[in-house]
């Protein structure tokens, strides 16, 4: 039988580059070595229920100590049970008899430059004055909200208020359509919306109160709206249904206890739809979620006091959510929050933002990281990045030589990169590099956290040989996992858990080497079948964006008579113009990286690639372009609707 008939997948890319932790960093680390991460992971393994229970009576803050550690009926988990508690309680009250009660919460800074800071002890009361404002507009324990707005400390707030009270919150990324807005208000029977008159992004206005206004006129359940001024944009506000921010702030108490909530009370409801599909709400619960994005917090990020520590996701995405709001504010983090986009006034705005903040831990995708690498290193080298001492990467595997220059052009050399694996099913992160413990290969999540056991397996559920790619699973339950798909278990059940029964199917490929580190091999559908043989989109890519003049590429395949499928691939340069002679050099590239069987049949040049709005790549819609299909699906998470047409441009 051939690896394609068994499921497995060609592994075609070879990186034995390999760096040890810093003995400096790991000497003052968390986890400081690679016995200590084996350790720990070891208690876990052998007794995962007693592991959890330890750490959740020690770092959560129980109204009422729960009296059962899981409940696993498969899929279908619940943790810590019997147990009250809340999410506020532990991002905030918990700091306020402490010395971190006058630290510094939230560092803020907006595109034009305006700047804030919320110290625990203040972001605490805003956060007690929204819960009463909200309780005043008649939101209750279990009811939605829905919160579509830019990246201000009020969108913190609003999510802290909605766990103080129970409130479930459902933040739409706000670039979103009314559409989409609309969609998921109904989907959650939304009761109310917070939004403001605007927001800036590369200096304009985007209009968010009138895209509300147009999804509202859809939103049936929704009965009243909460309106921020922001950039004192002229707005339409519906006497009875709108109401202003301040003019409610400056009415409320700021006397809130925090309501006692089972564990299993729901936290948030997310909208992903990804590159496919109608958008689903995953849904997660109070306490395995706050533990979980704790635990990881600081054990990834070797979270300190003294850290300024910034993740540059919006909390529209899963990262904001567990990697700027609960995470680091549960373990007391000062953390930057920025309003706008990366290059205004110009492309140097994040390295500013770093010198000026002295940013000690800094966490990004691989998609900015490459865009950063298409823009030059002028603009890295104008900052002071030497407070750096810590970076991380999320949302998608990165190419190794994206990693290199992150690891020289940002880092100096010195910092450990912890290369995250997790989704928004997943709550937190669930394989990185320790930066303390692990050495770590560029490409590469490495291994797993602790509690956290994988699985790579092929199409009937066995394991496959090492080294090989196949299906990544996860064999346990977890307390940061999704409880759900809102409203729809039967969707759950079939989309993550009926493939491999009793385990989570992550929807990605991977495969582990032979020191135990795992390596993300694309998702599921992005595997190529040429000529018999099962290959890994990820892998053709890196070999691309090797070449000196490729800031990004995308592999995808498109039928072929003879072969099966072909390799169509999507370039984007730096430096240079397109031409006949470097879609040739590009083509030999790949070949002389990887192989003949690898060898892209066809090269396209494009100024930039069809990405959704949390940056990750389309690739079913240039699958569909490469494809010659005249009708591209369902672009509701597009960015940028000229992308596509300047790919059919391409094509004429």
């Amino acid at each position: 039988m051939s690896d394609a008939q068994a499921g497995q997948i060609d592994t075609v890319m070879h990186e034995e580059r390999l760096f040890p932790p810093p003995p400096e960093f790991a000497a003052a680390a968390h986890i400081g070595s690679l016995d200590a991460y084996q350790r720990l992971w070891d208690e876990a393994a052998a007794d995962t229920e007693a592991f959890w229970e330890k750490l959740a009576r020690e770092e959560l803050h129980w109204f009422q100590p729960f009296d059962q550690v899981l409940d696993w009926n498969p899929p279908f988990a619940k943790w810590f049970v019997g147990g009250k508690t809340n999410v506020s309680y532990n991002c905030l009250d918990v700091h306020l008899d402490t010395p971190r009660q006058n630290k510094a919460a939230i560092l803020w800074e907006g595109e034009p430059g305006d700047q804030r800071t919320l110290t625990y002890q203040e972001l605490h009361r805003e956060v007690c004055k929204f819960a009463n404002v909200l309780k005043g507009l008649g939101v209750g324990q279990g009811d939605v909200v829905s919160i579509y707005m830019g990246m201000t400390p009020e969108l913190a707030i609003a999510c802290l208020a909605c766990a103080r009270i129970g409130a479930v919150h459902s933040v739409i990324f706000g670039g979103f359509s009314s559409e989409a807005i609309a969609d998921r208000n109904n989907d959650a029977s939304a009761k109310l919306q917070i939004t403001a008159d605007a927001g800036w992004r590369r200096g304009a206005e985007l209009p968010l109160k009138e895209t509300v206004d147009a999804a509202l006129a859809k939103s049936p359940t929704v009965e009243k709206c909460v309106v921020l001024r922001r950039t004192g944009a002229e707005v339409n506000m519906v006497e009875g249904r709108d109401f202003w921010w301040d003019d409610l702030m400056d009415e409320a108490s700021a006397d809130c206890p925090a309501a006692e909530l089972d564990s299993e009370a729901p936290l948030f409801i997310l909208y992903t739809s990804g590159s496919t599909g109608k958008p689903k709400g995953i849904k997660h619960t109070t306490a395995g979620y706050n533990l979980y994005t704790k635990m990881t917090s600081r054990w990834v990020f070797d979270l300190k006091d003294e850290d300024i520590y910034w993740c540059t996701a919006d909390v529209g995405w899963i990262t904001g959510h567990s990697y700027i709001l609960y995470g680091p504010l549960s373990n007391g983090a000062t953390v930057v929050m920025y309003e706008g986009a990366p290059n205004w006034p110009d492309e140097g705005r994040f390295w500013e933002i770093v010198e000026k903040y002295r940013v000690t831990i800094f966490y990004t995708a691989p998609t900015a990281i490459r865009a950063f690498i298409k823009w030059g290193d002028e603009f890295v080298r104008r900052s002071d990045l030497s407070s750096l001492r810590l970076l991380g990467t999320v949302g998608e595997g990165i190419n190794p030589e994206a990693w290199m220059w992150y690891h020289k052009t940002i880092g100096g050399e010195r910092c450990p990169i912890v290369d995250t694996w997790w989704q928004t099913e997943t709550g937190g992160i669930m394989m990185t590099p320790l930066p303390g413990a692990i050495p770590t290969k560029p490409g590469s999540c490495t291994k797993p956290l602790p509690g956290i056991v994988p699985a790579v397996v092929d199409e009937t559920g066995q394991p496959v040989d090492e080294g090989h790619g196949g299906m990544l699973i996860i064999t346990r339950p977890w307390p940061g996992m999704l409880r759900g798909i809102w409203g729809d278990d039967e969707r759950y059940v079939q989309q993550y858990w009926s493939t491999v029964p009793g385990n989570y199917l992550c929807g990605d490929n991977a495969r582990c080497d032979r020191d135990g580190y795992y390596w993300i091999m694309g998702r599921i559908d992005d595997v190529l079948n040429v000529s018999g043989h099962r290959l890994s989109t990820i892998e053709i890519e890196s070999a691309l964006v090797s070449h000196e003049h490729v800031a990004e590429a995308a592999a995808v395949g498109k039928p072929h008579e003879l072969k099966g499928e072909a390799i169509a691939v999507f370039v984007t340069l730096r430096d240079v113009e397109p031409s006949d002679a470097l879609r040739d050099e590009l083509k030999q590239h790949v070949r002389k990286e990887i192989g003949a069987l690898a060898q892209p049949d066809d090269v396209r040049f494009t100024g930039a690639l069809p990405k959704t709005r949390s940056g990750k790549i389309m690739r079913r819609l240039l699958r569909d372009i490469a494809s010659g299909k005249e009708e591209v699906g369902d672009t509701t998470t597009l960015e940028d609707y000229s992308v596509l047409a300047s790919l059919r441009e391409d094509e004429e």
